[in-house]
């Protein structure tokens, strides 16, 4: 029997796509870790040795300035910048199988650089500019490119055997279903050699209780929704749902399920795989999957949405810094008590952070959990905390949350553990209410620009909010956030429903 099932441990053991008798523990990602994405990776390297091949060129050009032409040697260098990224594309430089092997990458990079000079010599023997920008020079700029491009390897493979000791190298997946359909899978994704960067961490199946211990020499760590927590933990990046497509309810359930967490789904066809419309999908170890969910703000979006959110709130926070002072003071002045209040709210995949507000309430009457949420006239509030709620001044030291990670400038708005809409709890009030933590939370969001923030005396009010917040995140875009971000900074977070 599972010991998870027997025990209710949190304490996982995940195995690898190895024989049973070989099965290795995969190491578990720490509650900051993200895997490192092969698009990511590949498209930063391209970027350096484009990045180097031009700097380098620049460098030589500026070294030789006494016999350079900067026009045709300028010429030559972007020539060959864009000759030198396609020739190291073509020699397989930019393949992420083959960083983690030394004297494969440096070959090939040698090898797609070398093709570039040789390119540009016999375009010299050709093309008037380019004959005539021929020189010492371009030895020296294919040197330096020799020593960046390998420099830049011998880094990029002790930094992926760092990431391979933490567990973050590859894809992790998780298989749901034990049944023919998975063992197939499992079987061939252990002999195929197209998977060498993809980790099988366990198989998850709502029949476990009475199934073996293992599954093709997988272990069946559980049910579903011991997978939902299982992805809430170990950052597991991709989910192959092997269930027949004609069990249409479970089906059903299961994605209803997994709707909830960031992660990949994927659907692995049987034969009635053939009779679904047009989908998307996916190549994941050598085989083809049907996509079901994709998570938000993968790969390049969340980098993207990262940055976003650095440099506006270190923007914001560089130019409101005297006016936090001012508040700082005056909430001193106004009540006893610290001057912030922090609360735990949920975050980003369900994961509890501390939120930063100034503090609005009497000390000794500040409800930690949201127990009691305010209402218009609360005499819990002090008078300089109605100003700043009606304001939503009281927000700005969030965000301190969003230099830290732990929250982004847009999002949907971090709820307290114990809020409620009248009698329930969030999660009560809407089923899906978690699907809303895909991403990090915001200070400001969409369902707030759009009034829906204040009180919660109905169970209608918060399902207004969290279809917005989910809306947000099917059609976020940076667009998308510096609309909101401009509805908010003109009235979008004040009004009527703020106090």
């Amino acid at each position: 029997m599972n010991s998870r099932l027997k025990s209710g441990s949190v304490t996982i053991p995940m195995a690898q796509s190895l024989p049973e008798d070989d099965t290795a523990a995969t190491p578990m990602l720490g509650a900051g870790g993200r895997t490192v994405s092969e698009a990511i990776v590949t498209r930063l390297v391209a970027t350096f040795d484009g990045a180097c091949l031009l700097g380098v060129g620049l460098a030589t050009m500026h070294w030789h300035s006494a016999t350079v032409d900067w026009r045709l040697q300028g010429l030559v260098v972007l020539l060959g910048t864009v000759l030198g990224l396609n020739f190291l594309h073509l020699a397989g430089a930019h393949r992420f199988a083959l960083f983690d092997r030394l004297d494969g990458a440096l070959l090939r990079a040698l090898l797609g650089w070398l093709s570039t000079l040789g390119a540009l010599v016999l375009a010299a023997a050709f093309i008037d500019p380019i004959t005539a920008a021929d020189g010492p020079w371009m030895a020296t700029w294919f040197a330096g490119g020799v020593v960046l491009l390998s420099a830049g390897r011998i880094v990029l493979r002790q930094q992926m055997r760092r990431w391979t000791r933490e567990g973050r190298l590859g894809e992790r997946v998780a298989v749901v279903g034990a049944g023919p359909i998975a063992q197939h899978l499992l079987r061939n994704l252990a002999g195929s050699q197209a998977n060498a960067n993809l980790r099988v961490v366990g198989v998850y199946d709502d029949e476990a209780a009475r199934l073996p211990r293992r599954c093709m020499g997988h272990e069946i760590l559980g049910t579903v929704d011991d997978l939902i927590e299982d992805v809430r933990r170990q950052g597991i990046d991709t989910v192959i749902v092997a269930l027949p497509l004609g069990a249409d309810r479970q089906l059903v359930e299961t994605l209803n399920k997994l709707n909830l967490v960031p992660v990949d789904v994927r659907l692995c066809p049987d034969t009635f795989g053939l009779r679904l419309g047009a989908v998307s999908v996916s190549h994941i170890g050598g085989h083809t999957f049907l996509n079901a969910i994709d998570r938000p703000l993968r790969d390049w979006r969340w980098i993207a949405k990262s940055i976003e959110d650095r440099v506006v709130a270190a923007a914001i926070v560089t130019l409101i810094s005297p006016l936090l002072l001012a508040i700082a003071i005056a909430i001193k002045i106004d009540s006893p008590g610290p001057v912030f209040f922090r609360q735990k709210r949920y975050g980003f995949n369900n994961r509890l952070i501390e939120v930063w507000k100034f503090r609005t309430m009497f000390h000794n009457q500040a409800d930690a959990n949201a127990e009691q949420l305010t209402r218009r006239g609360d005499p819990r509030i002090t008078r300089i905390g109605a100003f700043l709620r009606r304001t939503s001044l009281d927000e700005l030291p969030q965000f301190l949350n969003v230099l830290r990670g732990d929250m982004s400038v847009v999002g949907p708005r971090p709820h307290a553990t114990a809020a409620k809409a009248g009698t329930l709890l969030y999660q009560e009030a809407v089923k899906y209410y978690d699907a809303r933590h895909r991403v990090k939370p915001g200070i400001t969001g969409w369902a707030q620009v759009n009034g829906w923030r204040g009180e919660t005396d109905t169970v209608e009010q918060i399902r207004k909010r969290v279809e917005h917040d989910l809306y947000y995140i099917e059609h976020w875009s940076i667009g998308f956030d510096l609309k909101i971000i401009f509805r908010t900074a003109f009235g979008g977070f004040t009004g009527r429903n703020a106090f």
